[in-house]
Parts: structure tokens; C-alpha cells; sequence
């Protein structure tokens, strides 16, 4: 059945597999992988050990000196042998890691295995025999040395299953995907349970674990330690550095990237619970000294340590104006917006954009972290695709590279299967350095669906052209949270009766003007995006009709979902913004109407959700607690319930009797049988079929 190793070696049927050497924990899971893709592509479950003669189509080996396998970490390659029973494939690799990445990249290149086919759906069909060309492979170096994920705001993955934190099974698909695109680190979920196996399922996988720039050491949080005491350093040291020690002493051992850091309780700057740190010059020493003092702890305890810096937020801005000092031996991480630019992030209204980007005189080893999803109470994406362009992150990241930042990528990977697009650029990016987005576009819709290609790359490529752009720089891109955050501000600054003043809490989006001005302002953001998104819908829905049954449900959940999702806040963002508009102007029976209209339009976001939570994907967005539309559309009807009583109460039936009931009742009708009060939805729906008849709506 085999030819010769000079040739091709076919693979069919029970495949024999032989590990020589200890199988670590990583190495067991990398195993585990292999086997199930074989079983799954081949039809037959593949046999453990070696043949009596001692030989096995498939080896797993540490790298030998003959290999001439490259000497540098996380190297990994294919090598062949002829023997009499046959053609041997040997998957060699440098350390654990290497090996790990080594047997996955085998099902990628020949069992078609991608790297996001379980996020993805990808339909993997079973074949007979899988031909290989026996040629020697050896893997390039990645172009970033520590590059991972930051499992963030992860709220889907916590409400996808029933326990609480999430279960093994969970952790087990986040970080295969992570160890298919090469990826070596990871911060496994924000502020979990200590009870959760976030930790020991990334280690046993053989990751790099790092931290949280809030979570420094991976040290327990200071008031969660200590409820009652007051977070200072400058008055108890010694209760920080005790749980530092802790977190120390239980990590020593470890594969940790070391994240040394000083920011407040709460992920916010430490002086707003220390309010004498009231200059740059007192804050920046106090930063300095922590991050020197966690420097030297660990230096003590750890052999051969690695150390990263997260310059986040009011720490980058003190490092860039020279008021913080970093030993040399550190990773500075500097970090984009959230929205994909690498300038400082906006903080409330103030939004000063400040290179974040090591300077050509900023010696030492840099890195970056980046964001594909975020969440901000402001304009973020977080349950819907990253709104810029491929292009632009490509432009981002290779700048971010060219300035030396390239030995750290940390990237904000949300709740992953929003995301997939995005992240598998990145993939590209962390490992080769740099990306052409058009064949990467025209590579990953290969790799997950089999009909309308081109037609389907349009799509992803069209899909930040319908984008709302809510300000002037190219990175001011709506994503979901834009259509729910500021919408439920308005509703409170309308309902708490302060509507002769701005809402301040809205400035970022809207600048000084008036509330109604700032309510026009985004009514006329929502229009022109209700019209954007229309139109790429209609485009999406045609392209779906004619794909491959296959696909259908594919795209529908990676492409159709976003659009939906963004059309439907638009929709009722806008007709919120009337219903105040005539709420203004006394115009309270319209106003009501606009109301439901929104509403209407919220609640389709949630139909969206339920209908993407098909087969495994049950419940995957039961958690929807950061956007949350559900919150939302109950905001929205408690506005409507209040514009009720401008008119319509106490009997509420007099909206009835004024504008639907026929002429010729109205003053005859008895009360005791006409008096059953419309529901909301009822009322709304006869309303505006009323006022759209006879042009009294707007």
C-alpha cells in the first residue's frame, strides 16, 4: 500500500503511532488531538506503541543532532524513514511545545484539520487515504517570541455551560485554538474563581501563563484579601508584599511570563483611592518603586524569570513623559485604544490619543497588546466582529513591529467565535510578521466553506464599509456596544428628568451641544447606519441562498449575525432618539409609538442571539450581561410605559377613544363595556398604523 519514503507515503485505514520518550501532560493532550483527527478523517481509531519489529507509521521524538532540526525553542519538523514494514513519519520538536505544534500543524496540513474548526463548524469529510509527500519539513521561527491570548470579558463562554466557572470541557476548545495558531501564552479568563480549572487546563496544555495588568504577580486582589483595609502601598506595604509572596511561591515553578504592575483596585489608577499622589512626579516614583520591589522578589525566588510591563492607560502616559523607570531585563507591553489604534485609550470624554509606541531611543525588549474585541460601557465590539478593516490591523501591527514591539503580542480574544476572522489574521501575524489581508481573506474563506468564495470574501471585506463611523479617526467604528450603553444613558438622563442639561456621560460621541442635540446626534448615526446595514444584510441574504447547504448555517452565524446585530441596534437606537425628539415637542401619543418601534427593533437583536445558539452552540449567548440587549429592551419599555401616562392615564383609553375609535361611538359609547384597556403592544401597533396613514408619526 505504502510506495517508498523517497516518494509517498499513504496513510489509510488503522494508523500505528509510537511516542519515545515521556509523554508530559502537554504532550498527552497533543496526543489526544492527533488521535481524534485521525479517527475522524480516517474512520478508524489509531493504535497506541509500536509494531514487535519496533516500527510505527507515525513517531513522536525529541529533536536529535542529526536531525539538523533549527536550534531555537519551539522548533519543530518532519522527517522520513524507509524500513522493511514500511514508510515512518517522524514529528520532531525541540521542546514539549514544539511537539504539541508539530503534531497539530500534521492535521492542518494533511487531514485539512484549520485551526478554528471547532469555532468555525468546519465540516471535516472522512476519506479513504491521505497521501504524503515524503520531503522534510522544518517550521520558521514565529516573529514573536510570547504570544497569546487574553481570554477577556469571556461572559459567553461562562453562561455556555450550566457550571460556574467554566468547566474543563470549555477551557479544552479555547486553548486547542490557541496552540493551532501557534500561540505559546495566555491569562485564562478575568478574575475567575480560584475553584475554576482555567489555570491548571492552560498549564497541563503546556502555556505560558501571564497576568492581568490589574492582577500583577497573579497576586489575589488587595481588598478582596483584606475587606475593610485601605489599598495603599504607601501605608501597608507589607500586606501587599505578603500576597505578592504568596502568588510567588505558588507560580516559581511555573512557565510564567511575569507581569509587574501598580494600577488601583477596580483595573483603575491607584491615586483614586490614595488621593496624595496629586502629581506626575509623586505617582511615578510610587510606580517605579512597586514595580522595582516585585522586580527583586521575584528575581530571589525564580530562576531565569521573564518580566513584562504592562504599560496600560495613566501608566504608558508616566512612562512616555519620563516619570517612570523599568529595569532594562523587561518586556515593555504597550497597548492600542481598544479600537485598534496603538494611541492611548479614551478615558471617559478625555481621549488625548498619545503614541502608545516605544521611541526610537527606548532600548530594551517591547511588546504589544492588542484588542480585536473590547469592552468599554462606550462604542466597543464585544459580541459582534471587529469593525475596522483587516488592512488596517495589518497596518497597526507591522508598525507596532517596525518600532521594535515584537517580542510580546497579547491579544484580547473576547469569547472567540465572534471572532475567528480577526484572530486567525493575527495567527498570521504573530507567526510571519507581516500579512498580505487580501490572500489571508481569500485563504480563511477557503479554509471554512466550499461555495460562493468569492462572493463570501466580499462580504467579510464590505462589512467595515457599513460600519457606523461615530467620529473622525479611521479607528471610531461602532461596534454592538454603541447602540445599547449610550442609549440606556439617555433613557436614564431622560426619565430622571434632566433634559434641560447635556448628558456629560455622552460628550466622547457627540461634543458640546444641548441633550436634544445630543439625542439628534445619534439618531442621525443610526440613520445612516440603518441604511448601511440594510443593504450589506441584503447582500449577505442573496449570497446565503446560493451557497452549499453546508455553508449556509456557516455563514449565516460568521457573517449574517454581525450585520443583524448591527442593524437591529440601529434601528432602535433611532427610533429611541424620535420617540424623546417628540417626547420634546409634547407630542406624546407619537412619542409612544417611537418607543415600541424601538423596542421592536432591540428585541430582533435577541432573536438574533437565539437563533445562533443551535446544536453545541445551546445557550452560548444565555450571557449576554456586558452589551446586553435584554437590558435594553426593558430600558425601552419602561419608556414607553412612561410616555403612557402623558396622556393616556390614569384610564389609560383615551388615546384610544381620541385617535382610533370610530367618530360616530365617541359619544355614545358606554363606559362599563368599552372600558378593557389596549396592551402596549396592541395600542403601538393600531397607533402607528393611524398616524403612518394620515403622516402624524415624525
Amino acid at each position: 500500500m505504502e510506495k517508498t519514503a523517497k516518494d509517498t507515503m499513504v496513510l489509510a485505514g488503522r494508523i500505528r503511532i509510537a511516542v519515545q520518550g515521556k509523554v508530559t501532560s502537554a504532550i498527552g493532550h497533543g496526543l489526544r488531538m492527533l488521535i481524534r483527527d485521525l479517527h475522524t478523517v480516517l474512520g478508524e481509531m489509531p493504535e497506541m506503541g509500536s509494531h514487535p519489529t519496533g516500527w510505527a507509521q507515525i513517531v513522536i521524538r525529541y529533536v536529535l543532532p542529526e536531525d539538523g532540526c533549527p536550534d531555537e525553542p519551539e522548533a519543530f519538523g518532519f522527517r522520513f524513514k524507509e524500513s522493511a514494514s514500511g514508510p515512518c513519519m517522524e514529528i520532531i520538536g525541540r521542546d514539549e511545545l514544539a511537539l504539541v505544534y508539530g503534531m497539530l500543524y500534521f492535521t492542518e496540513r494533511y487531514l485539512g484539520v484549520q485551526p478554528f474548526w471547532f469555532w468555525a463548524d468546519q465540516c471535516l469529510p472522512q476519506q479513504k487515504r491521505i497521501e504524503i509527500a515524503c520531503e522534510s519539513y522544518d517550521s520558521l521561527p514565529s516573529k514573536v517570541r510570547f504570544r497569546g491570548w487574553f481570554v477577556n470579558d469571556e461572559v459567553c463562554l461562562i453562561g455556555w455551560k450550566e457550571p460556574y466557572p467554566p468547566t474543563r470541557e470549555v477551557w479544552l476548545h479555547v486553548f486547542e485554538a490557541l496552540l493551532r495558531c501557534r500561540g505559546n501564552m495566555v491569562i485564562p479568563g478575568t478574575d475567575l474563581p480560584k475553584t475554576g480549572v482555567h489555570f491548571e487546563v492552560a498549564e497541563e496544555m503546556g502555556l505560558w501563563i501571564t497576568h492581568h495588568h490589574a492582577e500583577p504577580l497573579g497576586a489575589e486582589m488587595f481588598l478582596r484579601a483584606y475587606p475593610g483595609k485601605n489599598a495603599s502601598y504607601k501605608e501597608a506595604p507589607e500586606l501587599f508584599e505578603r500576597l505578592w509572596t504568596k502568588a510567588i511561591e505558588k507560580q516559581k515553578d511555573k512557565k510564567i511570563l511575569w507581569v509587574l504592575s501598580f494600577r488601583g483596585q477596580g483595573d483603575k489608577p491607584f491615586w483614586e483611592n490614595d488621593p496624595s499622589f496629586d502629581t506626575p512626579e509623586k505617582r511615578g516614583a510610587m510606580i517605579s518603586r512597586v514595580i522595582r520591589k516585585q522586580y527583586d522578589m521575584i528575581g530571589a525566588a525564580v530562576k531565569e524569570p521573564v518580566y513584562c510591563a504592562a504599560l496600560y492607560g495613566e501608566i504608558a502616559e508616566l512612562y512616555k513623559e519620563g516619570y517612570v523607570e523599568l529595569p532594562d531585563d523587561v518586556i515593555k507591553v504597550w497597548a492600542d485604544n481598544g479600537y485598534g489604534r496603538m494611541v492611548s485609550r479614551r478615558h471617559g470624554n478625555l481621549n488625548l490619543r498619545i503614541p502608545s509606541l516605544p521611541a526610537e531611543e527606548d532600548t530594551g525588549k517591547h511588546g504589544i497588546y492588542y484588542h480585536v474585541t473590547f469592552h468599554d460601557l462606550q462604542a466597543s465590539n464585544h459580541l459582534t466582529m471587529f469593525p475596522g478593516s483587516a488592512a488596517f490591523i495589518r497596518q497597526e501591527v507591522e508598525g507596532a513591529f517596525a518600532a521594535g514591539a515584537d517580542q510580546y503580542l497579547l491579544l484580547n480574544c473576547g469569547n472567540i467565535r465572534p471572532h475567528v476572522y480577526m484572530l486567525d489574521l493575527l495567527r498570521v501575524l504573530w507567526n510571519e510578521g507581516k500579512v498580505d489581508a487580501e490572500a489571508h481573506l481569500e485563504q480563511f474563506v477557503s479554509s471554512y466553506y466550499t461555495s460562493g468564495l468569492k462572493e463570501l470574501a466580499g462580504l467579510y471585506r464590505s462589512y467595515t464599509e457599513a460600519a457606523v463611523a461615530y467620529g473622525p479617526n479611521p479607528d471610531d467604528l461602532a461596534g454592538d456596544e454603541y447602540y445599547h450603553h449610550p442609549a440606556r444613558r439617555i433613557i436614564g438622563h431622560w426619565l430622571q428628568g434632566q433634559g434641560a442639561v447635556a448628558d456629560e456621560r455622552l460628550l466622547w460621541a457627540t461634543g458640546e451641544c444641548s441633550f436634544l442635540e445630543q439625542v439628534r446626534s445619534f439618531e442621525q448615526r443610526c440613520s445612516e447606519g440603518l441604511a448601511q446595514w440594510t443593504a450589506w444584510l441584503d447582500r449577505c441574504d442573496k449570497v446565503i441562498a446560493g451557497l452549499a447547504e453546508e455553508d449556509k448555517q456557516r455563514a449565516a452565524d460568521h457573517l449574517r449575525f454581525h450585520g443583524a446585530l448591527h442593524r437591529s441596534g440601529c434601528e432602535g437606537f433611532l427610533w429611541l432618539c424620535r420617540a424623546y425628539a417628540a417626547y420634546a415637542e409634547g407630542r406624546y401619543p407619537q412619542a409612544f409609538v417611537c418607543a415600541s418601534l424601538s423596542m421592536r427593533g432591540y428585541e430582533e437583536g435577541l432573536h438574533v442571539l437565539r437563533a445562533a445558539e443551535h446544536g453545541k452552540w445551546n445557550r452560548f449567548y444565555s450571557a449576554d450581561w456586558l452589551t446586553n440587549i435584554e437590558s435594553t429592551v426593558r430600558n425601552v419599555d419602561t419608556v414607553r410605559r412612561f410616555l403612557r401616562m402623558h396622556g393616556d392615564s390614569p384610564e389609560f383609553f383615551l388615546w384610544y377613544k381620541e385617535f382610533l375609535m370610530p367618530e360616530t361611538e365617541k359619544h355614545i359609547y358606554l363606559e362599563n363595556t368599552h372600558r378593557n384597556p389596549l396592551s402596549d403592544d396592541e395600542l403601538a401597533e393600531r397607533l402607528h398604523a393611524h398616524f403612518e396613514q394620515n403622516g402624524q408619526l415624525l
